[in-house]
C-alpha cells in the first residue's frame, strides 16, 4: 500500500491494550517512524515513568507528558504511542484533534487484566485491589477514550498484526489522514 499518512496516528487507549505493540507494527506497514511518549519522557527525564510518578506525583507527570506530545506532534507524521491517561487531559485531546488523529484500542477488562497482571512497570496498578483499580480506572477514561477519532476493538484472538491492519484499513477511509 503506497499510502502516505498526512497526521501523526495517535494510539490511546488503556495500559494493556497494545498500544506500542500495534503501534509499532502499523508504523511498519505505513513505513512511517514509530514513537512512544512513555518512552520519550524517561529519556528526557533519565529515569523511568514509574520514579517520576514517585518522585514528583501524577500531576507534574501529566505536565511534562503533554509538553512532550506537542513536540512530537509537531513533527513529521509518524504512530505515536501514548500513555493511558494522557489522553484523559482535555487540552492534549485538542491538541491531539488538531495536529493528529487519535485511534482507540478497545480491550475488554479480562483481556487488559491477563495483560497487565504480572508487570510491575504499572504505578497506578500499584495497590491493595489492582483488578478493582484497573475496572475503575477503566469506567472513569472511556468517556474520553469515546472521543477518539477512530474506535477499534482489540480481540484476544486477534495478533498484533492483524489489529494493526484494522487500524489501517480505518485509517483508510479518512482521506485527510491516510492518502
Amino acid at each position: 500500500m503506497g499510502a502516505t499518512l498526512k497526521k501523526t496516528v495517535v494510539m490511546v487507549g488503556m495500559m494493556g491494550a497494545g498500544k506500542s505493540a500495534v503501534g509499532m507494527e502499523l508504523a511498519r506497514l505505513l513505513r512511517v517512524p514509530f514513537l512512544d511518549s512513555d518512552a520519550e519522557i524517561e529519556r528526557a527525564a533519565n529515569c523511568t515513568v514509574a520514579e517520576i510518578f514517585a518522585r514528583d506525583g501524577e500531576a507534574f507527570f501529566r505536565e511534562k507528558e503533554a509538553q512532550v506530545i506537542g513536540r512530537l506532534l509537531a513533527a513529521a507524521p509518524g504512530v505515536l504511542s501514548v500513555g493511558g491517561g494522557a489522553y484523559l487531559c482535555p487540552a492534549t485531546r485538542a491538541l491531539i484533534r488538531e495536529k493528529g488523529v487519535a485511534v482507540w484500542l478497545k480491550a475488554d477488562l479480562d483481556l487488559l487484566w491477563s495483560r497487565v497482571r504480572r508487570k510491575d512497570t504499572r504505578p497506578l496498578l500499584r495497590t491493595a485491589d489492582p483488578y478493582r483499580t484497573l475496572a475503575d480506572l477503566m469506567a472513569a477514561r472511556e468517556p474520553a477514550y469515546a472521543e477518539a477519532d477512530l474506535m477499534i476493538q482489540v480481540r484476544a484472538d486477534a495478533s498484533i498484526e492483524a489489529t494493526a491492519a484494522s487500524v489501517r484499513d480505518a485509517l483508510a477511509t479518512r482521506p485527510d489522514v491516510l492518502a
